[in-house]
C-alpha cells in the first residue's frame, strides 16, 4: 500500500515537473540561487576585505575613526537583523526612497552581498590579524607602502587561513535564497513550491528539492577542498 501510494505521489510530481514543463521553472530558480549566492559572496569579499582593512589599520586619525564607527555600524545593522527583514526593508523601503528601480533579482544580490561583506569582514579580520606583524613590518622594510604591502603580502596570507570559512559562507549564502521569495524573486524553494501547490503534493517536491541543496553545498565543500590542496602546495 506504502509503496502504490509513493507511486501516486512521484508520478503527479513527474507529469508536473516534465509534462507541464515545471522543470523550466526549476531551472530558473536554480540559476537564481547561484547567481544570488555567488554574486552576493563576491561582494561581500571584496566590500568585507575594505571593511576589515579600515577596521584593523591602526592610527586615530579623526577621518579614520569617523570610518571605524561607520563601519561598527554597519556591521552590527546587518549582522543583528534578520536578512528577510533586509530584503523587505530594502526593496519596499530603501531602494524606493533613494528612487533606485530594481528587479527583484538584482535588489537579492544587492542585499545579500551586503550582509555577506558584515560576516566577511570579522572573518577577514580575524584572518588578517592571525598574519604574524613581521610581515608587515618585512613589507615595509622594502619600501612598499602600507596599503601596497596590506594587499600583496597580508590579505593573501589571511585569505589562505580563512578559506574554509568563506566556503561556509557561501554555503550560508545558498541556503538563505530560499527566503527571495519575499521580495517576489523565483529561486530553487519557490519553484518546488509552485510544483508542490499547482498538485497539492508537496512531500515529492521536497525531498528532491532538499537532494539539490545537499548536491549544491557537495559542490562548493569539494571546490573547497581543491583550492585548499593547491594553496598548500603553493607554499611548498
Amino acid at each position: 500500500m506504502s509503496q502504490s501510494l509513493w507511486e501516486i505521489k512521484w508520478n503527479k510530481f513527474w507529469v508536473s515537473f516534465i509534462e507541464h514543463g515545471s522543470y523550466q521553472k526549476v531551472l530558473e530558480g536554480l540559476q537564481n540561487t547561484v547567481i544570488i549566492a555567488v554574486a552576493g559572496l563576491l561582494t561581500g569579499i571584496v566590500l568585507g576585505t575594505l571593511i576589515a582593512i579600515i577596521k584593523v589599520v591602526p592610527g586615530k586619525n579623526p577621518v579614520l575613526t569617523f570610518l571605524k564607527k561607520l563601519c561598527n555600524l554597519y556591521v552590527n545593522y546587518f549582522r543583528g537583523t534578520p536578512m528577510v527583514v533586509q530584503l523587505l526593508l530594502g526593496y519596499y523601503v530603501l531602494f524606493p526612497l533613494l528612487g533606485i528601480r530594481m528587479s527583484s533579482l538584482m535588489v537579492c544580490v544587492v542585499i545579500f552581498g551586503m550582509n555577506s561583506a558584515a560576516y566577511v569582514s570579522e572573518i577577514m579580520r580575524g584572518g588578517l590579524l592571525s598574519v604574524s606583524s613581521g610581515q608587515m613590518e618585512a613589507g615595509r622594510a622594502l619600501g612598499l607602502s602600507y596599503p601596497s604591502a596590506m594587499m600583496r603580502i597580508v590579505v593573501p596570507q589571511a585569505v589562505k587561513n580563512i578559506l574554509p570559512t568563506l566556503g561556509n559562507e557561501f554555503i550560508t549564502l545558498i541556503k538563505e535564497t530560499s527566503i527571495v521569495s519575499f521580495v517576489a524573486a523565483t529561486d530553487l524553494c519557490q519553484a518546488f513550491r509552485d510544483i508542490g501547490a499547482s498538485n497539492y503534493e508537496f512531500m515529492v517536491p521536497y525531498l528532491v528539492m532538499a537532494i539539490i541543496y545537499i548536491v549544491l553545498v557537495l559542490i562548493i565543500t569539494y571546490m573547497v577542498k581543491i583550492l585548499e590542496r593547491r594553496l598548500r602546495r603553493s607554499d611548498h
